[in-house]
């Protein structure tokens, strides 16, 4: 296989200025605004040809609703030190659920935290 199997992730929100300010605040990207026809969209940065996928945030209360039970989604940490995004999130108004912890030797380290709209979204880093 030459490429991932996950191609494009959309999260749930139920205020898109919230949600895009929550997300900014913790990864420090920057999430490009489109309407695209009765859907809000926040797009994360993606690379088309890069590793992982892309996504976004997705406003449409009549087929999504932000959740703590639903998929879990995994974000790099792009500090290299989740602590740092972990703090962040909690100022930004996330909460976090799961503490930093060892995944296994060589898999590195991960947390859950939830985001300003209550979806649970998990934290992933080697060191």
């Amino acid at each position: 296989m030459n490429h991932n199997v996950v191609g494009w992730v959309e999260i749930p929100v139920s205020n898109m200025e919230r949600a895009i300010a929550f997300y900014k605040a913790v990864f420090g990207f920057e999430i490009d605004r489109n309407m695209l026809g009765a859907l809000d969209m926040g797009w994360f940065p993606f690379v088309h040809d890069g590793i992982g996928a892309g996504g976004s945030l997705v406003y449409a209360p009549e087929h999504y609703v932000p959740s703590e039970h639903g998929v879990l989604v995994y974000f790099t940490a792009p500090s290299g030190d989740m602590d740092i995004e972990l703090k962040k999130a909690e100022s930004a108004g996330g909460k976090v659920v799961v503490p930093k912890k060892l995944i296994a030797p060589g898999f590195g380290y991960m947390a859950v935290i939830t985001d300003s709209e209550g979806n649970r979204i998990a934290l992933h880093t080697h060191d």
